[in-house]
């Protein structure tokens, strides 16, 4: 949003500074982002008038003018080189030290061609006031009175320009006049009482019919649609003073007509709409769209219609899109004599959401869509009148009103303690109410509870608490006590929970084994999301996706992070390790959200380094390259993994037959790990072999707590003995339980288990049986083990895998 001083000074009346009036309203919540004063650009240029004029001796286009900058004082030579120079001419001139903003460079005293030019007679692109650079700058000849003067004083350019960003919420200071307005209650001013409109309601029918043309349903989409005829005006270009304020917030001034609805638009918030009167064709309705109309746009382009879309329309189709942008057709030129004021209401979210499929920005659309006051479309449509005869003439119908206006009125129940209850800001009772007065609210009621009426043209207040948020805002943050939050003891507590430090330390843990951190989009294709929902829950659609190919909350990580191994390897990297750690979506229940850290191995990217290597040895990765990350984040994050069994019941997105799940207990699923299934890889387009794991790092138990004091420090002197053992067992036992059950045989002596040899065939395959031998190492702690120590372990070593699986030693 942009105004000038002048333009807030219109409304307000204040002898505030443009450094206390930014100041203030960043105070108050309106950001300034830039205050754009000309006269830091433009200051130093003066009005100056050439009295003399002759040929340059050294060059047939420039000519050596004799200039008259101060009145009684010597001329100075300048050098000019436009074709427009010549006796009498009143111009600007720059002295010299000055700095060209159009050229970017700064004026020396130097010899042009054997003449030395005291200065420089600019043209408008000199001085960035528009294009034209063919010329120098041609004043008014008035302007010979004032020569010596400030160019920006005599044309009215000393005018700074603020620029404020507006929050969404805040539709009212979408016009200069809401600004003055907060400013007002902010001290800084008073706000001038708006001048009463008359002689505007003319004396005859409009010959131009409005309605509104809606289903039982859609009528919000316009409530209201007001209009009046203005017969018999002289279109033309606009004052001087209207067209430099249009220009100095940005906007083009194009004719009288068109300019006072932008006017209107920036003063106070109300877009307007004129049209043609004799382009129409019959009456005009505001309705929904029809699928396949379209109509030329006043941008020039073409726009589709459909059935969501508020239009204007007459006879002969759409004129327009409600509340975003009219139609060239219908538009008016200086040829127009008759016209057709519009000023209605649109719905904000109806507005936005056309705005959103057409890709339309306009000044139109920012205050629709924010929520225009609805009880200024005839309060506007008056002023519009008004400016219309006074610049153009013309006389105006009666005022046209399809339907009603909205009906925004609400009570409030304010009790005035909740100042000090919700900010810790103490206020006396009568500023409160001067505040909420001066910002336009009606207050009902003494004492301290009293009944507040917003106005109509905040549609963000809805209770007390939005109420304690303005007078705050007015007020001043800064009167707002800093208070310390109380300490309960002088130990401070830990700043990361239980679940943040395993985070922290399996992001290490992985990046230390050689994966590089991922972050990956938490939404999916559909179809990925199926591939990756099966067994793992319900699908968590989004009810508005940011694209089609985003629409669901993804089930797990792994489909972002195999999609980035295809990117990455069409890109030349065959060779991929990848990880991330975050949330993903079983349903859409708050215990449906899980964190899981996840990772991908591709092509050679083994944990000992991947890629091309002179001893050929560099093999793709596979199922134990993922087991590995999985098992060693469970240890990182203290689990002890010698109690962490391995099954075969890997989800489908793993390949069956080289997979497997991590479990504690029957129940409690800790992590999977293994290749991924080749139908999903094809279905993400990517090329095999890739790995994966996930673990859940909330199906972890929590951490035993340790204590602080160390273990001493045992080593034996004494040489480990080591034993082979072969056991016969069923072929669905698995080597895990084989390995538990021979470590728990004597946990004195044996310090390790080991599984170095599965033999299955043979005759052991007619019986479904394997053969799994295991490597016992006994490490004596006091004594050299003699044969009989060693036998004796042996034995329980034997009935205790016997115990746990059922197999017997091989003969």
């Amino acid at each position: 949003m942009k105004f000038t001083l002048s333009w807030l000074k219109d409304h307000l009346k204040t002898k505030a500074t443009v450094e206390e009036i930014s100041t203030k309203l960043s105070a108050i919540g309106l950001e300034v982002e830039s205050v754009e004063d000309p006269a830091e650009k433009l200051g130093a240029f003066r009005v100056a008038r050439i009295v003399e004029a002759k040929k340059h001796p050294n060059a047939d286009k420039l000519q050596v003018v004799m200039v008259e900058v101060e009145p009684g004082q010597p001329l100075l030579e300048v050098v000019c080189g436009a074709p427009n120079a010549r006796v009498g001419l009143v111009s600007v001139f720059a002295p010299l030290g000055t700095y060209i903003p159009g050229s970017g460079i700064t004026l020396e005293k130097k010899p042009v061609r054997g003449v030395v030019s005291n200065g420089m007679m600019c043209s408008a692109a000199e001085l960035e006031l528009s294009d034209e650079s063919a010329g120098i700058l041609e004043l008014a000849p008035e302007a010979a009175e004032q020569v010596g003067q400030r160019y920006i004083d005599v044309v009215g350019l000393n005018d700074p320009v603020f620029e404020v960003k507006l929050t969404p919420n805040r539709p009212d200071c979408t016009g200069v006049r809401g600004i003055a307005r907060d400013l007002a209650a902010a001290g800084l001013g008073t706000l001038k009482p708006e001048k009463a409109i008359s002689g505007v309601e003319g004396s005859f029918e409009s010959p131009v019919a409005v309605t509104l043309d809606f289903a039982e349903g859609s009528e919000s989409a316009c409530p209201v649609f007001a209009a009046r005829y203005v017969k018999g005006v002289s279109n033309g270009p606009s004052p001087e003073w209207l067209q430099q304020r249009l220009r100095a917030v940005g906007l083009r001034p194009i004719n009288a007509l068109v300019d006072v609805t932008n006017y209107i638009s920036q003063d106070r918030g109300r877009p307007l709409h004129v049209y043609d009167a004799d382009k129409l064709k019959g009456g005009v309705r505001a309705r929904l769209g029809k699928p396949g109309e379209k109509f030329l746009g006043l941008d020039g382009k073409e726009h589709s219609v459909d059935e969501t879309m508020c239009v204007i329309a007459d006879d002969n189709g759409p004129l327009g899109f409600g509340g975003i942008i009219g139609g060239e057709e219908s538009g008016s030129t200086d040829a127009t004599v008759n016209v057709l004021i519009e000023s209605a209401y649109f719905d904000p979210l109806r507005t936005a959401a056309t705005g959103r499929k057409t890709g339309l920005v306009t000044d139109a659309r920012y205050r629709f869509e924010r929520g225009v006051d609805p009880e200024s479309v005839l309060p506007g449509l008056d002023l519009a009148t008004q400016m219309v005869m006074k610049l153009v003439g013309g006389k105006p119908s009666k005022a046209v009103v399809a339907g009603v206006v909205p009906d925004t009125k609400r009570a409030i129940l304010f009790d005035v303690s909740r100042v000090e209850k919700l900010s810790g800001l103490v206020l006396p009772e009568a500023e409160i109410r001067t505040i909420l007065e001066t910002l336009g609210c009606e207050l009902v009621g003494d004492g301290e509870t009293i009944e507040v009426i917003p106005p109509s043209w905040r549609p963000d207040i809805h209770g007390s608490a939005d109420l304690v948020e303005e007078v705050v805002r007015i007020a001043g943050i800064e009167r707002v006590p800093s208070t310390p939050l109380p300490r309960t003891s002088g130990v401070s507590r830990p700043v990361l929970t239980e679940t943040q430090k395993r985070a922290r330390r399996a992001r290490r843990l992985l990046a230390a084994r050689g994966l590089v951190e991922a972050v990956t989009w938490s939404f999916l294709p559909r179809a990925q999301a199926e591939t990756f929902s099966a067994g793992n829950g319900a699908l968590v659609e989004l009810a508005n996706p940011i694209s089609v190919d985003l629409a669901v909350m993804r089930p797990s990580l792994l489909p972002g992070l195999i999609s980035a191994v295809g990117r990455n390897r069409n890109r030349g990297f065959a060779d991929v390790g990848l990880f991330e750690l975050g949330q993903a979506y079983r349903g859409d229940k708050p215990e449906d959200q899980y964190l899981a850290a996840s990772g991908v191995r591709a092509g050679s990217a083994g944990r000992s380094g991947g890629g091309r290597h002179w001893d050929g040895k560099a093999q793709n990765v596979d199922v134990f390259d993922a087991k590995a990350d999985a098992v060693a984040v469970l240890a990182a994050l203290g689990l002890d993994t010698a109690k962490v069994q391995v099954t075969r019941d890997a989800p489908g997105w793993y390949h069956p037959g080289r997979s497997g799940t991590l479990r504690l207990g029957p129940k409690t699923v800790l992590a999977h790990f293994g290749e991924v299934h080749p139908a999903t890889l094809d279905a993400l387009d990517v090329s095999a072999p890739v790995v994966a794991f996930e673990v859940f790092l909330d199906a972890l138990p929590p951490e035993k707590r340790k204590s602080r004091a160390k273990a001493q420090f045992a080593q034996s002197d004494l040489l480990p003995v080591r034993r082979d053992f072969a056991f016969v067992l069923n072929a669905d036992v698995s080597a895990g339980d084989i390995v538990r059950a021979a470590l728990g045989a004597d946990k004195a002596l044996i310090a390790g288990v080991s599984v170095f040899d599965v033999f299955e065939g043979g005759a052991l395959a007619a019986e479904g049986k394997k053969s799994v031998a295991i490597e016992v190492t006994l490490q004596p702690t006091t004594e050299t083990l003699t044969d009989k120590d060693i036998e004796a372990v042996s034995e329980k070593v034997i009935a205790g895998v016997k115990k746990a699986t059922g197999g017997e030693i091989r003969g």
